[in-house]
């Protein structure tokens, strides 16, 4: 297929929940956003992400070996843009806590997934990073972000 802008454009009729993967590197709090999120077991509980081969951000996760997975509530679309830009400080004014692993869990997030980087695996340009759940919590009134069709959609509850 040669068509990228026709792939991205039916892509876009499958709406994804927006997420921030962050993690520490030297101390200092690292991060980036995502959709490509999804649960893939059980038991174990397991999940996974894609993250683009060329990212810093996904290098220094690999690094760490563990990550935290913060599920962006329908208020933190500013967020979402924040940690989706390139040449920026992400985490500036950004309230966070460390999850058990260490790695941030961002203030006022629907829900957050602490994990143990499991395995990863090479796909195209990019790396489906799997993790183990190590711990895991959620914001029982809050409503996620959703993004489709290029644009975030603030859900109705």
């Amino acid at each position: 297929m040669s068509d990228t802008r026709r792939y991205r454009d039916v892509l876009g009729h499958f709406a994804t929940g927006v997420t921030v993967i962050t993690t520490l590197r030297d101390a200092e709090p690292v991060g980036m956003a995502v959709n490509s999120f999804t649960s893939v077991s059980l038991d174990p509980p397991l999940i996974a992400f894609c993250a683009a081969l060329g990212s810093s951000t996904w290098d220094h996760i690999a690094r760490a070996g563990h990550f935290c997975v913060n599920v962006l509530c329908r208020e933190q679309a500013e967020l979402s843009h924040r940690f989706a830009a390139r040449d920026t400080d992400r985490f500036a004014g950004v309230a966070w806590t460390p999850a058990p692993s260490g790695a941030p869990r961002l203030t006022g997030a629907a829900a957050w997934f602490d994990c143990q980087l499991e395995s990863r695996i090479v796909a195209g340009d990019h790396v489906i990073a799997l993790g183990r759940v190590i711990d895991l919590d959620a914001e029982p009134e809050s409503v996620p972000l959703v993004f489709f069709r290029g644009d975030y959609q603030l859900p109705r509850v």
